[in-house]
Parts: C-alpha cells; structure tokens; sequence
C-alpha cells in the first residue's frame, strides 16, 4: 500500500500539479502587488478614490458594506485585466509564432488551402509552392 502511494505521488502529473500549485502561489503574490502598488493607485489619480471600503447602507440597525464589495470587485477586475495584458496576450502571440504553417494560399482566388493541396478547393487552379 505504501509503494502504491509513493508511485502516486512520482507521477508527473501529480509533481506537475505540485509545482504549477506553488508556482502559482508565488505569481499570484506579484500580480496583486503589481495591481495594489501600481495600477490601483493609476486608477486612483485618473478616477479620483482608490478605496471604496468606507460606503455602506443600513436598514434597521444593519450595515451592509457594499464598499468592500465593491474593493474585491475592482481588484479582481483589475488583476485578470494585467495578466491577461501581460501573460495571456505575448504567450499566445509567441505560440502563434512557434506554430508551423499548415496551409497556403492560393495564388488565383487567394484562399486558404492546405499545403499537400495539388488543387485549390475552390477554383481549381493548379497549385505550386508555398506563398
């Protein structure tokens, strides 16, 4: 039982998840101070009030604290925004690059066919080479 265990614990993927687990721990602490020390305070000096933790609204001696409602909000907003500008968009742009191409283009109607196309689908010129 215990060699099952550790076999378990060696897979790959369970190390992989490990490691994106911690990885991810210590990415999460450079983006929110990226977001609290940078651009919340940009927002700030454009918007004019950087903490809404203050407003709220009382009905029978019961505060509700939309502000803060309001804090997480913006700060979720705001961190999605900056790793998708900074993270998603150039990896996405590099896998682009890194991808071979699997068509071409036809010379006559200018579409979008495959290399090993001999023929364009679609006005059956006769292909060469790769544009």
């Amino acid at each position: 039982m215990l060699k099952d265990f550790r076999a378990f614990l060696m897979r790959g993927n369970v190390v992989d998840l490990a490691v994106a687990v911690v990885v991810g721990g210590a990415f999460n602490t450079v983006v929110s101070a990226l977001v609290k020390d940078l651009v919340t305070p940009l927002i700030a000096a454009m918007g004019g009030q950087p903490n809404f933790g203050h407003l709220f609204f009382s009905v029978h001696r019961a505060h509700f604290m939309y502000g803060s409602f309001l804090d997480a909000l913006l700060t979720f907003v705001t961190v999605a925004l900056t790793v998708f500008y900074l993270v998603v968009v150039p990896l996405n742009a590099l896998h682009r690059r890194q991808q071979p191409a699997t068509t071409k283009v036809c010379q006559e109607c200018l579409s979008s066919i495959p290399l090993a196309a001999r023929r364009c689908a679609f006005c059956t010129s006769a292909q060469s080479g790769v544009l």
